[in-house]
């Protein structure tokens, strides 16, 4: 049974971390070369979809990496699962903090009611989120770790 949670988690939390490292390096790019109102309409669309989604995604990769470092507390690895479970509380807190309200003006904008300032909120989101990434990743390499 362990196995299949090793197995099961090391999936979620990958998938997760693949598509968060996917929006600042290939989907941001690919938008931020969209004439301006295109380029704006997909981020919110984004937005949109990434807010319904991904704070069951995050959730789910805390709960799972926990369930599975307590089952193992006095074993091999332990240790790397706690180091990476609080790196992923790191990571929610970072969202609801700051990139969730960001996340929930942006979802809301057309290219009529945006506000004047809206670059400048998505550079921010931009930022907090390449740190977002750079702690997901770290909480991955102490999951994968601990795998060997």
């Amino acid at each position: 049974m362990l196995d299949v949670l090793e197995i099961v988690t090391t999936v979620i939390v990958g998938l997760m971390v693949g598509v968060e490292f996917a929006v600042p390096f290939f989907i941001n790019p690919i938008l931020n070369a969209l004439p301006e109102d295109s380029a704006q309409l997909a981020r919110a669309h984004g937005g949109r979809m990434g807010g319904a989604v991904m704070p069951f995604w995050y959730l789910t990769s805390l709960a799972l990496v926990a369930v599975w470092a307590i089952a193992v507390r006095h074993g091999d690895g332990a240790g790397l699962l706690f180091a990476a479970g609080a790196l992923l509380i790191v990571s929610v807190l970072m969202s609801v903090l700051v990139l969730v309200p960001i996340n929930n003006r942006v979802k809301t904008w057309t290219p009529e009611n945006r506000p004047a300032d809206w670059k400048q909120q998505m550079t921010r989101w931009d930022r907090w989120h390449y740190g977002r990434v750079a702690v997901i990743v770290a909480a991955f390499t102490l999951i994968v770790t601990a795998l060997a």
